[in-house]
C-alpha cells in the first residue's frame, strides 16, 4: 500500500471532469451563493433532492452537433434558447458540454467527432430523432429558423391537433415546431379531418397536384396521401369504388358521441386513441361512413376563422348529397347537435354555424358527399382542369361567389368556388 504522506508529496495533474458531473456541480456551487448565510452543502443537497419529486421523470435531448459554438448562437436566434451556466471547453477549444433552456425544456449539447460513440447526424441521410417543440408562435419560429439556414421539411398548417411545421436545422436535427391548438376551430360539430375517396391514389395526387398545387406526404399504408400545407387537414385514400368525401367531426366527448351514433340507428366503433386524438369510426342510419373524434387539447369555441378556407386548395364548402334529407337531419341533429335552415333548392338545407360550411341535398338515389376547393382565379382553374383531363361546366354566378361543377379523371364530382 502506498503511503499516504508521500502521495501528497507528488504534484498535483489536473485532470478533466465528467462535463455533465462538472456541469450539475458548478450549478449547486452557484445555487448555494443565493441560500441564507450559515446554509451547509448538505442542506442544498438535501433541498435539491426535495425539490423534484422522485417519481418525476425528465427526458432532456443530448446533441452532438458539427460546430458547437455556432450551434449555440443559432439555436439563440431561431429558437430563442438561453444559455444556462458556462459552457464547458475542452483544451482543443471546443465545447465538451453546454447546456441551453428553450422555453422551460432543458437542451444539452456537445461537439461532435467522428469516428466517437456519438457523432452529429449526416445532412445528407434520414433523421432517426424529432425533436418536438412547443412555442407560442409556429409561423414566426419557423421563419426564423429557415431564414437562419434551417431546412422547412413541411410547412406550418392547421391539423385538428393544432399548428406545426418541421424545420431540419444547420446541424442536421429535426425539430417538429408546433403550437397550442387554434383558440377558433375545430368546435363540436365542425369538420376537423376529410379524406377524399377515389379508386386510384395516384392519379388523383398527380391531377389534384395539377390543379390546386397541392403537395403530399406518406399517410398510413400505400393507398393513403396526406395534403401539405392547407387550412383544414385533407387526405387521399385509394382503392375504393365509390369517390366522395369522408368526413371527420370534432365532438366535446367522443364517447357520448358514439353512444348517441348507436341510439340514432347508426354504428359506431369503440374509441381508438392516435396522436391526433380519440376516434371512433361509424356509419349513419343510412349507411354513410363518418367519424368523430375528441382532439387532445378539446374542442375550441367561439366563432371559426374561415368558413369558406383561407388560401387556394382549401376545403370551402361540402354537400351531402343523400337518400331522406329529414332522416339524416333527424341524425346529426341528434348526434352532432346540428340544426338547418332552408336552402336555395328543393329539398336542400343549410347547416348552421359550422366550418367549413355544410349543405344537404335530398333525394338522391346514390349518397355522396361533394367537396367544393377554393380558387384565386375560376377561369384559370377551368381551364387547367380540362388540359389534365378533368371535365367542367361554365362558372357560374353566385351571390356567394363563381363557381363550376367538376369531376376529375377518375369521376370523382367536386365544385371550384372563387369566393
Amino acid at each position: 500500500m502506498p503511503d499516504p504522506f508521500e502521495q501528497m508529496k507528488r504534484p498535483i495533474v489536473p485532470v478533466d471532469p465528467d462535463p455533465i458531473f462538472a456541469a450539475r456541480l458548478r450549478n449547486r456551487i452557484a445555487n448555494a451563493f443565493h441560500d441564507p448565510k450559515g446554509a451547509t452543502m448538505p442542506d442544498v443537497e438535501l433541498r435539491d433532492r426535495m425539490s423534484e419529486p422522485e417519481t418525476a421523470a425528465t427526458i432532456s435531448p443530448y446533441l452532438a452537433v458539427a460546430g458547437a459554438e455556432a450551434a449555440l448562437e443559432w439555436y439563440a436566434e431561431a429558437l430563442g434558447a438561453r444559455l444556462v451556466g458556462t459552457p464547458i471547453v475542452m483544451p482543443d477549444g471546443s465545447i465538451g458540454h453546454a447546456e441551453l433552456d428553450v422555453g422551460g425544456a432543458r437542451l444539452m449539447l456537445a461537439e461532435g467527432r467522428p469516428g466517437s460513440s456519438v457523432e452529429p447526424p449526416d445532412p445528407g441521410r434520414g433523421a432517426s430523432v424529432t425533436i418536438h417543440l412547443s412555442v407560442a408562435d409556429v409561423d414566426a419560429t419557423i421563419e426564423r429558423a429557415v431564414s437562419g439556414g434551417a431546412d422547412l421539411e413541411r410547412p406550418a398548417a392547421d391539423y385538428p391537433y393544432g399548428r406545426n411545421g418541421v424545420v431540419r436545422d444547420p446541424f442536421g436535427h429535426r425539430w417538429l415546431v408546433s403550437g397550442p391548438e387554434p383558440a377558433i376551430g375545430p368546435r363540436h360539430g365542425d369538420v376537423g379531418y376529410v379524406s377524399l375517396w377515389i379508386p386510384d391514389v395516384d392519379r388523383a395526387a398527380a391531377f389534384f397536384s395539377a390543379l390546386l398545387g397541392w403537395r403530399y406526404r406518406p399517410a398510413s399504408g400505400p393507398q393513403g396521401r396526406q395534403v401539405e400545407g392547407q387550412s383544414l387537414h385533407h387526405g387521399l385514400w385509394g382503392g375504393v369504388a365509390h369517390n366522395t368525401l369522408f368526413c371527420c367531426f370534432a365532438v366535446d366527448d367522443v364517447d357520448e358521441a358514439a353512444r348517441r351514433v348507436r341510439d340514432a340507428g347508426g354504428t359506431a366503433a369503440e374509441p381508438l386513441l392516435e396522436p391526433y386524438g380519440r376516434i371512433s369510426e361509424c356509419t349513419d342510419d343510412q349507411g354513410v361512413a363518418f367519424a368523430v373524434f375528441e382532439p387532445p387539447g378539446g374542442v375550441a369555441t367561439g366563432e371559426p376563422a374561415a368558413s369558406n378556407g383561407s388560401i387556394p386548395g382549401d376545403l370551402a364548402y361540402v354537400t351531402m348529397e343523400v337518400a331522406d334529407s329529414t332522416r339524416t337531419k333527424e341524425f346529426y341533429g341528434s348526434v352532432l347537435g346540428w340544426t338547418f335552415s332552408p336552402g336555395r333548392v328543393n329539398d336542400g338545407w343549410g347547416v348552421d354555424g359550422v366550418a367549413p360550411m355544410m349543405g344537404i341535398s335530398g333525394g338522391h338515389d346514390v349518397a355522396t358527399t361533394v367537396p367544393m376547393y377554393r380558387v384565386d382565379d375560376i377561369d384559370a382553374a377551368v381551364r387547367a382542369l380540362r388540359d389534365i383531363g378533368g371535365t367542367c361546366g361554365e362558372p357560374e354566378h353566385n351571390p356567394y361567389g363563381v363557381t363550376a361543377t367538376c369531376t376529375d379523371d377518375q369521376g370523382t364530382r367536386f365544385y371550384l368556388g372563387q369566393l
